[in-house]
């Protein structure tokens, strides 16, 4: 079957400590997403998720981006860019104003995100996204569009995501430095969780760890917005390095033995295998082995230690004494078991995040490492209205007064007669 026709076409990166990954999207006359090329290679540049050589990240998005185009046979402007570091906070801003009882008009609705817009505190950080997540009338919630609806008081809740300044700018500079230009810097929890989430985990509340290369994102989403997030500077990266010094072998070793051999979960046999270090075809003798049950400790003490971090993060969100589950996502959630461990030490269920099903998307890109990338993707296809965009002119023609007040009216004659 051959490609639906495509209305728009639009470009994803995303930056992490371990790799940088590029896809190209394009979204069919009947909404349809589908991929049309990607491409990812080794980070350069990026330490913890942030910009640490602006050459060396500047050549890896670059390649990145070169590559997806390539698989696309098309070019791409602009980026839409993921964030991991730089400091991300979330906090929710209420804001409410009054109606009097009569019915919601589109006007009410603006005036109320322009009022939010001005209760936006970013205590010197900057802001990336400041999003209405829903409405309240008269305090009950769950209103998705009160336009329409009779309430007293008009309310809404706006997720707002903050990040140190400087880190961000540097992260514009790399992509722009690679002759691109930023649609928006998207928080990667956020993209994780349009990826990994349905609305109703979103809804009823959910704990995402992102387990990154260098860093470990928690957030915590209920209501249907990301109502709390931290981070750990610590990810898969750690697991990788404690392998590697424990036997005494290079990192790119390390990293094959850990995810070819190694596993969260200890089994009987494990003291009897021996696991070569080296792979066939590297040109070296294949004598080097270790033991599995050695790799296996060595592997679960660090994750235990990430996870005793993950515990104490997720107590500090409030979510220590709900019931929700943990979705495990990240290049580090394809560890062999690591759900399983998981779900033991943190006492509750835990399952492991994957991108959606999406047309043209590559065999390899189908696991947790990616799903940041296609979260990043959906983000840019549904493009959430972000309440600084709302044109502060509007304020001159709120009064129902003069030309204004004919004018609803005119609307009103027509709607109802």
């Amino acid at each position: 079957m051959g490609l639906p026709r495509i209305a728009r076409v639009f470009g994803a990166v995303n930056i992490g400590s371990f790799r940088v990954a590029a896809m190209i999207m394009g979204v069919s006359e009947t909404g349809e997403m589908v991929v049309l090329g990607s491409g990812h290679r080794q980070a350069q540049g990026i330490h913890r998720g942030f910009v640490t050589d602006m050459t060396a990240a500047t050549y890896a998005i670059r390649n990145a981006v070169e590559r997806a185009e390539e698989n696309a046979g098309t070019r791409v402007q602009s980026v839409w860019v993921g964030c991991a570091g730089a400091g991300l906070t979330s906090r929710v801003a209420k804001v409410e104003v009054p109606i009097g009882g009569r019915r919601i008009e589109e006007e009410d609705i603006e005036h109320l995100l322009l009022a939010a817009n001005q209760n936006i505190e970013p205590d010197g950080r900057m802001v990336l996204h400041a999003q209405p997540a829903h409405y309240t009338l008269d305090g009950a919630h769950g209103v998705a569009n009160p336009k329409g609806l009779h309430a007293e008081r008009l309310g809404v809740d706006i997720h707002v995501m903050l990040a140190e300044g400087a880190p961000v700018r540097n992260l514009k500079d790399a992509v722009e430095n690679a002759h691109l230009s930023v649609e928006s810097v998207v928080a990667a929890p956020i993209a994780a969780g349009y990826a990994c989430l349905s609305p109703e985990e979103r809804e009823l509340g959910t704990a995402m760890i992102e387990l990154g290369g260098e860093v470990t994102n928690i957030g915590i989403f209920k209501h249907g917005m990301l109502v709390g997030l931290t981070s750990i500077p610590l990810g898969a990266a750690d697991i990788t390095d404690a392998v590697a010094s424990a036997f005494g072998i290079r990192r790119f070793q390390a990293e094959r033995l850990k995810c070819l051999a190694g596993s969260a979960i200890a089994s009987p046999s494990d003291h009897r295998e021996m696991v070569p270090v080296n792979a066939p075809g590297d040109g070296v003798s294949e004598d080097h082995k270790i033991n599995r049950a050695e790799l296996v400790s060595v592997i679960t003490e660090q994750l235990a230690r990430l996870t005793d971090e993950a515990g104490r993060a997720l107590k500090g969100l409030d979510f220590a004494g709900a019931r929700g589950q943990v979705v495990l996502t990240g290049g580090g959630a394809q560890l062999a078991g690591v759900a399983e461990f998981m779900q033991g030490a943190l006492g509750r269920p835990v399952r492991v995040g994957k991108p959606p099903e999406l047309r043209g998307l590559p065999d390899a890109m189908r696991n947790p490492g990616f799903a940041t990338l296609a979260g990043l993707c959906i983000y840019a296809a549904n493009d959430p209205i972000d309440i600084r965009s709302i044109d502060k002119r509007y304020q001159k023609t709120t009064r129902a007064t003069g030309v204004g007040l004919i004018n609803r009216i005119w609307s009103a004659a027509r709607e109802h007669f």
